[in-house]
This record gives structure tokens, sequence and C-alpha cells, in this order.
């Protein structure tokens, strides 16, 4: 155990001299406030398109949920993340590019390959299935 114990207040500079080890900047407050406007917007849209029933096709609802889902995903990497260009030189958003067209890729021929296997297995219909013995 050491002789001197931190203090609370040294604690608090430290913490807010920004002496963490890391480049990586924080936001403001006013960026903080930013991104919790822009997500509760985000949150409040499809609540608001599901409860009265705005849209008639469930499909297109859908659709628009996950495209608002996706952009509330951006809103908080860049708003609370703090990811951009310049944090750790740029590596941060380089891994997340690369790790979008991972996913991207996995997911994409994932469904080429399900959808061509019901087409090439499944030869027989809905009516014959129904009449197998």
């Amino acid at each position: 155990m050491s002789m001197h114990a931190p203090s609370h207040e040294d604690a608090f500079e430290a913490h807010h001299g920004h002496s963490h080890g890391h480049d990586a900047g924080h936001g403001t407050l006013k960026s903080y406030i930013t991104g919790f406007v822009l997500s509760v917007i985000l949150t409040a849209i499809p609540f608001w398109l599901v409860m009265a029933d705005v849209l008639v096709s469930p499909v297109l609802t859908a659709v628009i949920i996950m495209a608002l889902g996706a952009v509330q995903i951006v809103v908080h990497m860049i708003f609370f993340l703090h990811m951009n260009t310049r944090s750790e030189g740029g590596w941060t958003m380089m891994a997340l590019i690369f790790t979008i067209v991972l996913v991207a890729i996995t997911l994409s021929g994932s469904l080429w390959v399900m959808h061509h296997l019901d087409v090439n297995m499944m030869p027989m219909s809905p009516e014959m299935m129904r009449n197998m013995p």
C-alpha cells in the first residue's frame, strides 16, 4: 500500500486533465445533447409509425424502422463513442468499415446460398408435399 493515496481531487484532476493514456477526444455537452435529441427522435418515429398505424404496408413499415435503426447506430457511434476519422489516427473508422464489409459479405453470401439451396434442392411444390405418403 502506498504512503500517498490519491485524494478525490487528484482523481478528478487526472480524469479531467485527460491523462487517460489515449488520444481519443471527449465530446462536449452540446454534442452529447445533440446525440440524445437525435436518438429520441429516431426512437419516437418508429414508435409513432407502429402505434398510429401510419403506413398500410407492414413490410414498408419494417423497412423504415430498420433504416432508422441503422441511422441510430451511426448517431450513437459518432456522438457517444466519438468515432470519426481523427480518433486513433483513423484506425477505428477503418476497423469499423472493414467489419461492416465482412458482415455484409457474410450475410449476403448466406442468403444467396440458402436461396439456391431452396431452388435446387426443393423441387416439389407445396401441393406435392401435402400429397406425399
